[in-house]
């Protein structure tokens, strides 16, 4: 694996190619750092709320299960509006940047230290060749809320270099997240292992 530096990502942001690295709106130049690219927050919200249900049931063959996205609630904020994370809550959120990875780079997504310092954390990876919003899992572990201003330089990524071309856009149908512009739930209740597991349970 190989880290792009800032030459690396500009050169790459100004192919005209299936190579190139697409960043839509790219609102300011200085967005691009050595070895990292800053993403801005973006306008919609799923806010974790509490239920009468005491927890998420991830299986689908339960008699009461209940869709894990009506354990959140939408919201959506304007450029430059607020939002606050309270203490001990999840939210889920997007990049306000559209963005195509091309085949042979994947990128690893981080909260800027700034953040990091409030409580706020975020470590995730994304496959070569996705496309769409990036996915921004927000968890507030400090004591205070935490006010968030849309379109902020919330988070940061770094580009790596795979040693050969991924196929994550030519398995779009395989795949869970793919193209969203707004935040979406977890889909982790369509794992098909589950089903197998399952079946594993029952037959003990």
């Amino acid at each position: 694996m190989e880290l792009l530096h800032k030459n690396d990502i500009e050169r790459r942001l100004n192919l005209d190619d299936e190579y190139a690295l697409r960043v839509d709106p790219l609102l300011d130049t200085g967005q691009i750092g050595e070895v990292t690219l800053d993403l801005r927050l973006g306008t919609d919200f799923l806010v974790s709320i509490h239920t009468r249900r005491a927890y998420i049931s991830l299986n689908k063959q339960e008699e009461k299960f209940r869709g894990i996205g009506s354990f959140f609630q939408a919201t959506r904020r304007e450029l430059g509006d607020r939002f606050v994370l309270y203490p001990h809550q999840m939210v889920l959120a997007t990049t306000l940047e559209y963005v195509a990875l091309p085949p042979d780079i994947y990128a690893d997504v981080l909260t800027r230290s700034s953040y990091n310092r409030l409580g706020l954390h975020l470590a995730s990876m994304i496959q070569p060749g996705f496309r769409g919003c990036f996915p921004i899992e927000l968890f507030n572990h400090g004591n205070n809320p935490v006010e968030l201003v849309v379109g902020s330089r919330l988070i940061q990524s770094r580009f790596f270099k795979t040693e050969m071309d991924a196929a994550y856009a030519g398995a779009a149908k395989r795949r869970k997240y793919f193209g969203d512009v707004r935040p979406k739930a977890s889909k982790a209740a369509d794992d098909q292992d589950l089903l197998v597991l399952e079946s594993v349970r029952e037959q003990r």
